[in-house]
């Protein structure tokens, strides 16, 4: 018999991109009638760097939403290559950081700013494991020479496999994964590797970005993979394993910047995101490791709460628009088969 309801935890996002200005408060409000708590990207212009910028951000984020609305920004750390220990340290103690954020410099959407080289970082990060400071890592190098497809798996090899051993103690998150590479990694790693992932990374292989001709809104970094590694990634994300968990990576943007001779890398998914992780849950027959998937094991990765409240999602269809906030959202013109119902 079919599942037709389904309540859970309220769940968290884990990576999320909630943007500034105008364009933060049109989308920040679909991320926090959902989730509780988000892991807020600090890769604005310019870059949250100081806890004083992080302190102003989290102001305007909670600012943004309507009132008494329930939702907890938890702030990041933007690393540069002068990234000072005192300043990431003292932020993470008095509660205004959760985590830092490595980009590797050029890796993705305002990461100019990022590590050139993580050598230039270990101070930060050899006080991050001190503190029990969790890491939260862009997995791509920018090297031209490697293929852009093959640019995770290179960064596993050559950074990611490196930051594990000469970091045993650190916490670290591979972000959004997107590989077999990197899923295996990931399981193959201790309790302190953990990895986010995403529902475009889930749905969409690397097909999508030509169906019909360049596919704009299909296209984020990291980009969609062979349908071999999509498939890897929904086995990491329904296997029950606490090493995976939630995060969007939603990332808004203008219309007319993606539809653009140059066109931004990001996928807006939040109106619809947890009907469409739920999608994936029910047709590889895991609907009951939703709930762990969602709300459950990235808070203990972070060592945080649970959270009280709880998300019932039916049965019913529903047609995503084509417009959201005056974005395209994923999945934007097709019918999913869940719906958000109750959120308490």
């Amino acid at each position: 018999m079919e599942t037709q309801a389904i309540t859970i935890r309220r769940p968290d996002d884990w990576h999320v991109h909630l943007r500034d200005g105008d364009m933060l408060r049109a989308v920040a409000p679909y991320t926090a009638r959902r989730f509780a708590r988000a892991i807020v990207m600090p890769n604005l212009v310019p870059p949250v760097t100081s806890v004083a910028a992080a302190e102003a951000y989290r102001d305007r984020i909670v600012a943004a939403l309507p009132e008494g609305t329930a939702f907890q920004p938890l702030m990041t750390c933007y690393l540069t290559d002068d990234a000072d220990p005192e300043e990431v340290a003292r932020g993470f103690e008095a509660g205004v950081w959760a985590a830092c954020k490595l980009y590797p410099a050029g890796a993705t959407t305002n990461s100019a700013s990022g590590v050139t080289d993580v050598r230039n970082i270990r101070p930060v990060l050899e006080r991050m494991q001190r503190i029990g400071m969790p890491l939260l890592v862009h997995g791509e190098v920018t090297d031209p020479a490697v293929d852009v497809f093959d640019r995770e798996a290179v960064f596993i090899e050559r950074v990611g496999a490196g930051l594990v051993r000469d970091f045993p103690e650190l916490k670290i998150v591979m972000e959004h994964i997107t590989t077999a590479d990197a899923a295996e990694f990931v399981a193959a790693g201790g309790p302190l590797l953990g990895a986010t992932i995403t529902p475009q990374h889930l749905h969409l292989n690397r097909n999508a970005l030509f169906a019909g001709g360049l596919r704009p809104h299909a296209y984020c970094l990291p980009v969609v993979k062979r349908e071999r590694h999509r498939l890897a990634v929904r086995a990491a994300a329904v296997s029950g394993s606490p090493k995976f968990f939630l995060g969007t990576d939603s990332a808004p943007h203008a219309v007319e910047a993606k539809e653009s001779g140059c066109g931004c890398a990001g996928i807006f998914n939040a109106p619809f995101a947890l009907e469409s992780y739920l999608q994936v849950f029910e047709e590889e027959g895991a609907i009951d490791r939703f709930e762990a998937f969602a709300s459950e094991n990235g808070a203990r990765f972070y060592g945080l709460p649970l959270n009280q409240g709880t998300v019932t999602l039916a049965r019913e269809a529903v047609d995503v628009p084509e417009r959201v906030a005056g974005v395209v959202p994923f999945h934007a013109g097709e019918r999913l088969a869940w719906r958000v119902v109750e959120t308490d």
